[in-house]
């Protein structure tokens, strides 16, 4: 198993605006893993978030709730491969 996986996600439903970019940051750090999550145009949210696959996955399953005022729809996970972030960013 590798020590290091990625996964990209976007959430679907009320995710804009509720402060899931700033608690995604939180999870993250919380977690260990490193990445970034931006707002899209088409009112998602996406992420990148790489670590060791507990960690991943404990970000993952933060995602599948968000926020308190957050209201998840979808979350749709991809895997990619690590791209040796240092931090964990806003874009």
């Amino acid at each position: 198993m590798p020590s290091t996986i990625a996964r990209r996600f976007v959430v679907r439903g009320r995710v804009q605006g509720v402060g899931f970019r700033y608690r995604c940051v939180r999870a993250a750090t919380t977690a260990g893993v490193t990445g970034w999550v931006r707002n899209r145009t088409d009112g998602s949210v996406e992420a990148h978030v790489e670590g060791s696959p507990d960690a991943v996955e404990q970000v993952l399953t933060w995602a599948r709730t968000g926020p308190e005022h957050a209201r998840v729809d979808s979350v749709e996970v991809g895997e990619v491969a690590p791209a040796g972030h240092r931090d964990f960013t806003v874009r």
